[in-house]
């Protein structure tokens, strides 16, 4: 048995962390729930490996965290105390008082349109917003985690933003390391799939909400001339089957393309002023490639080219501990493919301990979510001071 623990950064009240490697779900959970220490009155997030059996989980989360409001979802990796993490179970919690929030559960995603997705995080928000009615926008904060496998992030995040009419928003899509299987979402107790958890919070600890992403666009250009939208499939790349297109703006055989490969070279899209990644999940036997983000025929890519990952992370974190003081938490949502990239330069224990430094908690996802946009190979987060706002 192996477990860390970050206890009580940031004061009586406190947030802390911790981890448990257990190899039994029920194990795990309660490891956990003895390292947070959860209580009626505050909230719990826990991020969970895709080894555990999901029953199992379920069952054990709901006997550990009894009352605790608790959300999270499982991951393609662990984000913990020691950084980078496989097969555990990670977690924060929040003490009483700590912090108001509101959470809630979108289930069915895929009968679901966008107008009451708005509806569903508007209601989230009117029901925080009136028990604290002299507090603005800026005060407020909202997390989202999302069925990683859903292939609806793009109008979920969208209509999440749009329904919190101001408040910043951060997330991630759940994974399960690279099976590509089986992604749940937890909310209280319950694994649950096509659904989508939102958390919208006031706290009186300073924090911010930011992102970054180490990838600035070449000029190759990508046209997609063929596509299965809903599929996040595209079969033709100016005018050529889509992988074979893909690999030779690479100068790399089309048989080599791997997840490290696409982890090493993504593509990017020219929105408004800013560039997003747009990344690779696979090559498909028939020459396509499946995305991971939203896809469609006209979209012009341009092959990204990647700067230094460690030193471009550094800079944010700094960033983000300089705007809210000494970090207590970051709620850290991490594209899997930069954790593959980390794997491929040989870099992931120095990145892990950045992470941890940082008192990152999140997860590896299937994808991203900032103020409305679902992205790729970015990482997002929340950071929170340990001091009250003055």
């Amino acid at each position: 048995m192996n477990t860390t623990t970050l206890a009580d950064p940031g004061g009586e009240s406190g947030i802390r962390t911790g981890t448990s490697h257990c190899s039994q779900a029920a194990d795990a959970a309660h490891e956990l729930a003895t390292l947070l220490a959860p209580s009626a009155g505050g909230l719990a997030l826990v991020f969970a490996s895709s080894r555990f059996a999901s029953n199992e989980l379920a069952d054990g989360l709901r006997d550990a965290f009894g009352d605790t409001p608790l959300i999270g979802c499982t991951t393609a990796g662990e984000i913990g105390p020691e950084g980078y993490q496989e097969g555990s179970l990670t977690g924060a919690a929040f003490g009483p008082g700590d912090i108001d929030f509101e959470i809630g559960l979108l289930e069915d995603l895929d009968q679901t349109d966008t107008r009451a997705m708005t509806g569903f995080a508007h209601a989230l928000r009117h029901r925080l917003q009136a028990r604290h009615p002299g507090l603005g926008s800026e005060t407020f904060l909202a997390f989202m985690l999302v069925d990683g496998l859903c292939a609806r992030e793009e109008s979920i995040a969208r209509a999440f933003h749009d329904g919190l009419g101001g408040i910043p928003l951060s997330g991630g899509s759940a994974g399960d390391e690279l099976n590509f299987a089986e992604t749940r979402v937890i909310f209280n107790g319950r694994l649950v799939e096509n659904a989508a958890v939102l958390l919208v919070a006031t706290t009186t600890r300073p924090f911010t909400v930011f992102k970054t992403q180490h990838f600035t666009p070449t000029m190759t250009r990508l046209v997609v001339t063929g596509a299965i939208p809903e599929k996040r499939i595209v079969t033709e790349i100016n005018g050529c089957p889509a992988a074979p297109e893909y690999a030779r703006a690479l100068g790399i055989d089309p048989a080599s393309l791997t997840p490290q490969t696409f982890a090493a070279h993504p593509v990017v899209v020219r929105i408004g002023n800013a560039d997003f990644v747009r990344s690779i999940q696979r090559a498909n036997p028939d020459g396509s490639l499946s995305f991971f983000c939203a896809i469609d025929r006209g979209i012009v890519f341009k092959v990204a080219h990647g700067e230094d990952l460690l030193a471009n992370l550094d800079t944010a974190l700094v960033d983000a501990g300089t705007q809210v003081g000494e970090v207590a938490l970051t709620l850290g949502c991490d594209c899997i493919l930069r954790r593959l990239e980390c794997r491929e330069r040989g870099i992931t224990e120095q990145v892990g301990q950045r992470l941890a430094h940082s008192r990152v908690i999140g997860f590896s996802t299937f994808g991203e979510q900032y103020r409305g946009m679902h992205i790729n190979q970015t990482f997002t987060g929340i950071a929170f001071g340990r001091r009250a706002r003055s």
